[in-house]
C-alpha cells in the first residue's frame, strides 16, 4: 500500500510550494491531497494547474485525491441547486485531470441546513436517492470524458449511511468512474462495533471495499457522556484495530493510497510514525 496526506499544504493549492512537498516526504509519505473551494475553481488556469504538477511530480509526489468543496446538496429538490453543483464538480473534473490527480473527491451533502454532515430525516426520504442518482450519473458521465476517477464521502449520518447503501448507490450508477472513499471510521455505529472492530472492519471491506481505489487512514476513539459518542483520532491512538485495517486495504489495494487527514499539523509526523510502525508490525509493504 501507499501512505500520503491531506493537509500540511496552503488553502489555496495555487500557493503550494517546493517546501511543503518535501516536508511531507520527510515524513516518508509520497502522496498528498488537498482542496479546491467553490467558485475559485472557474478562476483556476490551465499554467496553474502545469505549475502544480510539475512541483509534484518533482517532488516525487503524488496527487492522490483532489477535493471540489462546496455546501450544495446533491440531491436538492431544487433542480437548478443540483445543476449549479454539477457544473462545479464538472469543472472540479477537468481541473482535477489538469493537476494529474489520481481522483477527484466529491461529497453527496445533507438537506439539513447545517451542513453536509448534519443527519437530517428528509435525507430517508425515497426520492432523495433518485434525485442522487440522477446527480451522480451526470458527473459520472463528465468522469468518463475526462478519464478521470470520481470517488464519493461517505457517513452514517449521511444518504450514503452504511457500506451496503455505498454499494448500491455505486452499482446504480454502473460506472467506472464513479467509486467511494474507504472512510472505514466513518461505518461504526456501536460501542460493540467499536470494540470488537476487526469483524466490523471486516464486514465494512467485505462489502464495499472493491469499490473504493482511495482510503482514509483513522482511528477511532470513544469519547464519554450520556448518549455515544464517537471521535476521530491518530492512528494507532485510539480503540481500532489498525493493523487489521490496513491488512485489508492492502489486499485489495496493495498499490493504492490511504490518506492521513483531518488532524493538526503538529500531529502529522505521530500520525506516519504510527502508521509506518504498525504496517510493519502487520507485515504490510509501505513503498
Amino acid at each position: 500500500m501507499r501512505l500520503g496526506v491531506i493537509g500540511l499544504l496552503p488553502r489555496d493549492f495555487r500557493d503550494i510550494t517546493a517546501e511543503h512537498l518535501r516536508a511531507i516526504r520527510a515524513l516518508g509519505l509520497t502522496g498528498a491531497g488537498f482542496h479546491a473551494y467553490g467558485d475559485r475553481l472557474f478562476e483556476v488556469q490551465a499554467a496553474d494547474c502545469r505549475k502544480v504538477k510539475s512541483l509534484f511530480s518533482g517532488a516525487g509526489v503524488d496527487l492522490a485525491q483532489f477535493g471540489v468543496a462546496y455546501g450544495e446538496c446533491l440531491f436538492d429538490p431544487d433542480p437548478g441547486v443540483r445543476d449549479r453543483v454539477a457544473s462545479r464538480i464538472e469543472r472540479g473534473i477537468s481541473v482535477g485531470r489538469d493537476l494529474g490527480a489520481h481522483a477527484c473527491l466529491i461529497r453527496p451533502g445533507s438537506l439539513s441546513p447545517r451542513g453536509s454532515y448534519s443527519p437530517s430525516p428528509l435525507n430517508r426520504e425515497p426520492e432523495c436517492r433518485s434525485r442522487l442518482l440522477e446527480t451522480l450519473g451526470r458527473v459520472a458521465r463528465r468522469a468518463e470524458a475526462e478519464g478521470l476517477t470520481l470517488v464519493t464521502e461517505t457517513h452514517l449520518l449521511t444518504i450514503l449511511d452504511s457500506p451496503e447503501t455505498v454499494r448500491q448507490v455505486v452499482e446504480a450508477i454502473g460506472s467506472p468512474r464513479l467509486r467511494a472513499v474507504m472512510d472505514y471510521v466513518n461505518h461504526f455505529q456501536t460501542l460493540d462495533q467499536v470494540y470488537r472492530s476487526a469483524e466490523r472492519l471486516n464486514q465494512i471491506f467485505n462489502v464495499m471495499g472493491p469499490v473504493c481505489p482511495v482510503g482514509h487512514c483513522k482511528d477511532l476513539r470513544v469519547g464519554d457522556g450520556l448518549v455515544l459518542h464517537l471521535h476521530e483520532e491518530v492512528p494507532g491512538e485510539g480503540e481500532l484495530d489498525m493493523a487489521a485495517a490496513l491488512r485489508l486495504w492492502h489486499a485489495l489495494q496493495p498499490d493504492g493510497y490511504m490518506l492521513l487527514e483531518h488532524l493538526p499539523d503538529e500531529k502529522y509526523p505521530l500520525a506516519s510514525r504510527n502508521a509506518h510502525r504498525i504496517a510493519t508490525e502487520a507485515g504490510v509493504e509501505i513503498h
